[in-house]
């Protein structure tokens, strides 16, 4: 039986997050605890918000090391996927350095607005676990006005100016852009395949 625990870095998605994956019957506590969290066979790291203050709480938890220490999977939720980066330009944020790349802010006066916020259609990249029965074009919900570049770690992309990385994958380290929790049937069908990795 999983065992999933979500870290407390004062997102404020948190609630919706533990929401959605009690629909899916999983009652996930939220944690600052180490051991608890490190005792955990998934961990979601979920995060609405900016980038310096969301470093900021894990470095005040002391969770900066156990983050980058888990060996179970680990799922970053809109922030949260983008703190598994390297940089963030969003302040200048050094960030837990998981994935070897830098967010930046999408381009202004392209005719798009920013944050990118709304529906917005997935190109799967490559097949995954995480994407089972999620087709290519399934739309998922999405805000934010920083972006991870497309790259070797990229699982599915989207196209808004320009291709990001929408769902991501290095390691155990996973990350999905949108917000699962807003998603509806792609939200729920990506978290339960994230509790049975």
């Amino acid at each position: 039986m999983a065992t999933v625990v979500l870290i407390d870095a004062g997102g404020t998605n948190i609630g919706s997050v533990r929401y959605a994956l009690q629909r899916l019957g999983v009652d996930a506590p939220l944690s600052s605890d180490a051991n608890e969290i490190r005792a955990a066979t998934h961990v979601i790291l979920p995060g609405v918000g900016a980038a310096a203050p969301g470093m900021a709480r894990l470095r005040e938890t002391g969770l900066v090391d156990v983050v980058r220490g888990l060996t179970q999977p680990v799922l970053g939720v809109c922030l949260g996927m983008q703190l598994l980066f390297e940089h963030s330009e969003e302040s200048d944020t050094p960030c837990l350095g998981l994935i070897p790349a830098t967010l930046r802010r999408f381009a202004q006066g392209s005719g798009l607005r920013v944050p990118h916020m709304g529906w917005n259609s997935l190109r799967v990249d490559r097949p995954s676990p995480l994407l089972a029965g999620i087709e290519p074009g399934a739309f998922a919900y999405f805000v934010h006005s920083y972006a991870a570049p497309v790259g070797a770690w990229t699982l599915a992309s989207c196209d808004y100016g320009g291709a990001f990385s929408a769902v991501v994958q290095r390691g155990n380290f996973y990350g999905a852009q949108f917000h699962p929790e807003r998603s509806a049937a792609v939200g729920a069908r990506l978290l339960r395949n994230f509790i049975t990795l």
